[in-house]
C-alpha cells in the first residue's frame, strides 16, 4: 500500500473539481498516457474582483502542493521581466537550467535538457559578440559567433564549474558507478594479472579516463552525432532559415557534410537571436517558439520507449508546470500561446502538463498575428525577390495558428462565482506516493552498479576457482584440457592434457637425459616437441598421438619424473625422424598428457585425453601408460569404449591385454618376467637338497596406488613354488612416514634371523628400495655370509648401484629387462638419436661420442624407457598412416593388429597373430645377471629373446655355472 504525503481540505467546490481533474490526469498517464493539455483556470465573471481571483490563484497552489512530496516532477514559475518576451523566455530558461522540484527521491533521474543547453550556448555566444564595440557585417557577425561557440565547446558555461581533474577524481570515488566498477575491475585484475600490472593498469585508465574528460570538455568529438545536434540539424522549424544546407545534408556517415549544416543552422539561429535582442518581434517570436519546442523536445525524449535505461517503464507520471497567475505582461499567456503554436506545428505528443490561473477580467487568445510585409532590414531587397526573401524569413513563425483559430491545446476551465464561494471543507484532498516501478529497481544505477560488481566480483571468484581448478584458468580462453589435482605428500599437480601454450608439464624442471643425452633438460625435451608441432601447417595431412607418462614429481626430488622424461625423449626422437623424412607426407603431431607423479592419476588424465579426441579427429591413440597401478585397468577400459587403440611402454600387467582389446604392450608381462627368471631359479633348486625362499614385497599403503609390486608378489610366490622352492615365509616392508626410504631392519632380522636363512629371495619391491635392501642383506647376521640370489622384476631395469652396496659380495641378482636392445637391429637409431638430441643444445655446443661396439649400453639408453617409447610411438604412427595417408583411431586399432615393424631396436615390433582378449607373446626380454652389486658390480645378459620372436625360452638357453 502506498504512503500518504499530502492532506487537506477543498475550500470551495471549484478546488475539489480542479484537484481531481489533475490528479486523474497524472495518474492515468501510468496506464494509457493521455495526452496533456494546458489547463487555464479562470472566474466565469469577468466582473469579479481581486478577491475572486486569488480564489482561483490558491487553488493552482493548493495542486501544486499536493504533488510537491509525491515523486511527481513539478516546477512553479513566476514569471517577471522588462518585457513579456524576456519574462516568458526565462521562464523556460528556469524549467531547463534549473532543478526541477521534485523532493528526496524521485522515480527516476533529473531530466537532461541537451537540445535546451545547445540552444543556450548559441545565445550564450551571439551574446558576446553582439556586446564587442567593434562592429561587425552580417558574415563576419556568423563567423565571429561560430568561434564563439567552438571556445565555449559548443556547450553553454555554468557557473562554478570544477576542474576536469576535479571531475576526474568524483568519477571514480567507490560510491559512484563509475568508480564502483574501477574498483571491482581492478580486483578481477590484482587476482589474475598480480599487484605489477595491476598497478600499471589501473594507471592507463586512470590516464584515459584523464584523456576523455580532456576531450569531452575541450572539444566537442563526435559533435554530430549527438541527439542535439541531430536535431538542429534536421528539425523542420529550421528548415526555412537554413535553405542553403536542407536537413537532409545531415549524415551519420558524413561528419564534414553534417558539420556543414550544424554550423549554417546555428549561424541562422545566432542571427535570429542577434534580432530578437534588438527588438524584431518576428525574431522574438521564432525564438521563443525555438526555445519551447527544444525543450518539449528534451521532454519527449526523457520519456522516450525502447531507450536503453527503460526511462518510458521508470517515469509514470508526467512533468507538471504550475502558473499561479498568467498574464500578458509577466509572460504567462506568451508562454502559453509558444506552447500552442509548437503543439500544433508538431506530431509529436509530449508529455507535459500546465496548470495556469488567468485574472477574470483579462481574455486567453492568440499572440496577435505579426504584419507580413518585409521588414525595414530588408536593404536593397525589392519586388518578388525581397517578398520572397521575407516570406522565408517569416515561414518559421508563420506557420502557427492565425489569431482567428482557437487554442487548440489549452483546456479552460471557467469556475463559476458559486463555485468559488461555496464552501467544501468537508471534502478531502489526499496524495499518495507515487511508486517506483519495477523498472526502476532493475535498471536503476545503483542496482546496475551493483549488479556489474557482483558479476565482475563473481568473475574474480570464479576466475581464483579457475585458477585452482586448471592449469591455466584466466578469464578468457581458459584450457579445460588439465587440471589441477591434489598429488602425493598434498602438493597441487598439473594433471591432464597440454592443448594450450601455457600449458607446460616439464616448465622449469632442470633434470638432464644420462649418458649422450647429458645437457639437454626435460623442459627442452618439452619444447622441442612444441617446436615440431608448431612446424606443421594447418592444412597439411597429419595425424596426432597423444603420450601418457608420469611428466610431474615431487618439487623435492627431480628423479621421480626421470620415466617420463626417457620416455618423452623417445617419443620426440620418433616425432622427429617422421617429420625430417622427406618421403612421408602425414606428419606426426604429438600431445604430452600427464598421469601425475608415478601414475597416480592417470584415470583423470585419460578422461581428459577423451575429451580432447572428441574435439581432435586427428588423435589416433595414446602412447604411454607404462605403470600399473590400481587404475590401470580402468583407464585403458575408458580408452576402449572412446574407441582409441592404447600402445603401452613398459607396463608389465599380466591381465590388460586379456581384459581389453584395445590394449597393445610392447613390455614382457610379469608372468613372463617370472617365466623367464623361474628357468634360473629351476636350476638352483635343483642343486639344493631342501631349497628354502622367502618373498619380500612392499606393503601396500591406503592411498597407495601400485598394482606392480603386488602382482610381482603373486607370480614371485607362483614362480618359486612351482620351481620346487618351499616359501618360509611372505614378508613385507613399509616405507618411512614421510613416504621416502624403506624401512627394511625389522623384516631383513626376521627373514636372516631365522632358523633357515633362505637360499633365494624374490623381491617385489621397486628400484628405489633396492640399494638398501642390498645393504641390509650383507650387513645383517646372517644372511652377510650367505650366498643368496635375488630374483625381481623389470624395475630393477632402472638401477643404479652405488657405495652402500659393496658389502652385499655373495649376492647374486637375476632381473628381468624388457628391452633386449642387444637382440636386435636398428643401429643406426643411437647415433642418429645423438644427433637429433645434440641439435637441442645451444650452438657450439657438443654430446659425448657413444660406445663404438655396444652403443646401447649408454646411460641414455640402457633402462630402456627412451627405446621402447620410440618404438611404441613407431607403432601407433604405422598403423596410422597405411597407404601414406592418415586413418582414423578406429582404422589405427584395426590396423595394429597387422603392423610389422623390422630392424628395430629391440627386435620386430608387431601384433601380428595376436587376437583380442588373448596374451600378446610377442614381447622381447632379457634376464640380466648382476654379480657384486656395487659400484664395480658386473652384469651380463644370461638368456633372452628378441621382439617378435615367439620361440619360448628354455633352461638350456638359460644356463647359468
Amino acid at each position: 500500500m502506498t504512503r500518504e504525503v499530502w492532506r487537506d481540505s477543498a475550500e470551495n467546490e471549484a478546488a475539489s473539481a480542479v484537484f481531481h481533474l489533475m490528479q486523474e490526469l497524472i495518474d492515468q498517464y501510468r496506464v494509457n498516457r493521455p495526452v496533456m493539455p494546458l489547463v487555464v483556470a479562470q472566474a466565469e465573471d469577468a466582473s469579479a474582483g481581486p478577491g475572486i481571483d486569488s480564489r482561483v490563484e490558491q487553488i493552482v497552489h493548493q495542486v501544486h502542493r499536493a504533488n510537491q512530496l509525491r515523486r511527481v516532477p513539478v516546477k512553479l514559475l513566476d514569471g517577471g521581466g522588462d518585457t513579456p518576451y524576456d519574462a516568458a523566455l526565462a521562464m523556460v530558461r528556469t524549467l531547463t537550467e534549473r532543478a526541477w522540484e521534485t523532493r528526496g527521491s524521485s522515480q527516476y533521474k533529473p531530466f537532461a535538457f541537451p537540445r535546451s543547453r545547445l540552444l543556450a550556448a548559441i545565445e550564450q555566444a551571439t551574446e558576446t559578440v553582439v556586446a564587442r564595440p567593434e562592429g561587425f557585417s552580417p558574415r563576419e557577425r556568423d563567423e565571429r559567433i561560430l568561434e564563439q561557440l567552438g571556445s565555449l565547446r559548443w556547450r553553454a558555461s555554468r557557473s562554478g564549474r570544477s576542474t576536469w581533474w576535479d571531475s576526474l577524481r568524483a568519477s571514480v570515488r567507490p560510491e559512484t558507478f563509475l568508480g564502483a566498477v574501477f574498483i571491482a575491475v581492478l580486483s578481477v585484475l590484482l587476482g589474475e594479472i598480480g599487484w605489477l600490472l595491476t598497478a600499471v593498469v589501473a594507471a592507463a585508465a586512470l590516464l584515459g579516463l584523464a584523456v576523455v574528460r580532456l576531450l569531452t570538455t575541450t572539444a566537442p568529438p563526435l559533435l554530430w552525432l549527438r541527439g542535439a545536434s541531430r536535431w538542429l540539424a534536421t528539425t523542420s522549424s529550421l528548415a526555412a532559415s537554413s535553405t542553403a544546407y536542407p536537413s537532409d545534408g545531415w549524415s551519420r556517415l558524413s561528419p564534414s557534410r553534417s558539420w556543414r549544416v550544424i554550423r549554417a543552422r546555428a549561424a541562422a539561429v545566432a542571427e535570429r537571436v542577434a534580432d530578437a535582442g534588438a527588438g524584431d518581434e518576428h525574431a522574438r517570436q521564432f525564438h521563443l517558439e525555438l526555445r519551447v519546442q527544444a525543450l518539449l523536445e528534451d521532454l519527449l525524449d526523457s520519456y522516450r520507449p525502447h531507450a536503453l535505461d527503460w526511462r518510458r517503464s521508470k517515469r509514470t507520471v508526467p512533468p507538471v508546470v504550475f502558473l499561479p497567475t498568467a498574464t500578458q505582461d509577466n509572460g504567462g499567456i506568451l508562454l502559453i500561446n509558444a506552447v500552442n503554436n509548437v503543439r500544433s506545428r508538431r506530431s509529436e505528443v509530449d508529455p507535459l502538463l500546465l496548470l495556469a490561473s488567468l485574472p477574470a477580467d483579462r481574455i486567453m487568445r492568440h499572440t496577435p498575428p505579426l504584419p507580413l510585409v518585409p521588414t525595414p532590414n530588408a536593404g536593397m531587397r525589392s519586388g518578388a525577390r525581397a517578398r520572397y526573401e521575407s516570406w522565408v524569413d517569416d515561414l518559421s513563425v508563420g506557420q502557427a495558428p492565425a489569431a482567428a483559430v482557437s487554442l487548440a491545446w489549452v483546456l479552460r476551465l471557467p469556475l463559476s462565482t458559486g463555485q468559488l464561494t461555496h464552501e467544501h471543507a468537508h471534502a478531502q484532498l489526499v496524495t499518495h506516493r507515487v511508486r517506483r516501478t519495477w523498472a526502476w529497481w532493475v535498471m536503476s544505477g545503483k542496482t546496475v552498479a551493483v549488479v556489474l560488481v557482483c558479476a565482475l566480483l563473481g568473475t574474480f571468484l570464479w576466475s581464483e576457482h579457475w585458477k585452482e581448478t586448471y592449469c591455466y584458468g584466466p578469464l578468457a580462453g581458459r584450457s579445460t584440457d588439465a587440471v589441477l589435482l591434489e598429488g602425493p605428500g598434498g602438493a597441487k599437480e598439473c594433471i591432464g592434457v597440454a592443448t594450450a601454450p601455457q600449458v607446460r608439464f616439464a616448465e622449469g624442471n632442470t633434470l638432464r637425459l644420462n649418458g649422450v643425452g647429458e645437457g639437454v633438460t626435460f623442459e627442452r625435451v618439452e619444447q622441442a616437441v612444441r617446436e615440431q608441432n608448431a612446424g606443421i601447417g594447418a592444412d597439411e595431412p597429419h595425424v596426432t598421438v597423444v603420450y601418457a607418462g608420469p611428466l610431474t614429481g615431487s618439487d623435492a626430488n627431480k628423479e621421480d619424473t626421470r620415466k617420463g622424461l626417457e620416455e618423452l625423449t623417445g617419443v620426440y626422437l620418433h616425432q622427429r625422424f617422421v617429420n625430417d623424412t622427406a618421403n612421408r607426407s602425414v606428419k606426426l603431431r604429438v600431445l604430452t598428457a600427464n598421469g601425475g607423479q608415478d601414475m597416480l592419476r592417470q584415470t583423470a588424465a585419460v578422461r581428459k585425453i577423451i575429451e580432447v579426441a572428441r574435439r581432435n579427429p586427428s588423435v589416433v591413440g595414446v602412447v604411454g601408460l607404462g605403470r600399473n597401478t590400481t587404475e590401470s585397468a580402468a583407464a585403458t577400459g575408458l580408452l576402449q569404449r572412446a574407441g582409441l587403440p592404447l600402445v603401452d611402454t613398459t607396463n608389465s600387467g599380466s591381465d590388460l591385454a586379456r581384459e581389453y582389446p584395445n590394449y597393445f604392450g610392447l613390455a614382457a608381462t610379469d608372468e613372463e618376467q617370472a617365466d623367464a627368471v623361474g628357468l634360473i631359479a629351476g636350476r638352483l633348486a635343483d642343486r639344493l637338497d631342501d631349497p628354502q625362499a622367502v618373498v619380500l614385497s612392499r606393503k601396500v599403503a591406503n592411498e597407495d596406488k601400485d598394482r606392480y609390486t603386488t602382482e610381482q608378489r603373486r607370480v614371485g610366490l607362483e614362480m618359486l613354488r612351482q620351481t620346487g622352492f618351499t616359501v618360509a615365509a611372505d614378508t613385507q616392508y613399509s616405507l618411512s612416514k614421510d613416504g621416502g626410504s624403506a624401512n627394511l631392519d625389522t623384516p631383513l632380522h626376521a627373514i636372516c634371523g631365522a632358523e633357515r636363512v633362505p637360499d633365494a629371495l624374490y623381491f617385489a619391491g621397486r628400484v628405489e628400495d633396492v640399494n638398501t635392501l642390498m645393504s641390509g642383506l650383507g650387513q645383517t647376521a646372517g644372511c652377510s655370509d650367505k650366498a643368496i640370489t635375488v630374483f625381481t622384476g623389470d624395475d630393477l631395469a632402472k638401477a643404479r648401484f652405488d657405495d652402500s652396496t659393496k658389502l652385499a659380495d655373495k649376492v647374486t641378482l637375476y632381473y628381468g629387462a624388457l628391452a633386449p636392445m642387444n637382440r636386435g637391429g636398428g643401429r643406426a637409431f643411437y647415433e642418429d638419436s645423438r644427433k637429433t638430441l645434440e641439435a637441442l643444445l645451444p650452438e657450439g655446443r657438443q654430446l659425448p661420442a657413444l660406445p663404438k661396439e655396444h652403443p646401447y649400453e649408454d646411460r641414455l639408453f640402457a633402462s630402456g624407457q627412451t627405446v621402447m617409447s620410440y618404438q611404441a610411438t613407431a607403432a601407433l604412427y604405422a598403423a596410422a598412416t597405411r597407404g601414406d595417408n592418415p586413418q582414423s583411431a578406429a582404422e589405427t586399432w584395426a590396423t595394429l593388429y597387422s603392423v610389422a615393424l623390422h630392424d628395430m631396436p629391440t627386435g620386430t615390433i608387431t601384433f601380428r597373430g595376436t587376437i583380442p582378449y588373448a596374451d600378446q607373446k610377442v614381447h622381447g626380454l632379457n634376464v640380466v645377471e648382476v654379480t657384486r652389486p656395487g659400484p664395480d658390480a658386473r652384469s651380463r645378459v644370461v638368456c633372452g629373446r628378441a621382439a617378435g620372436d615367439r620361440k619360448p625360452l628354455t633352461r638350456a638357453d638359460c644356463a647359468v655355472p
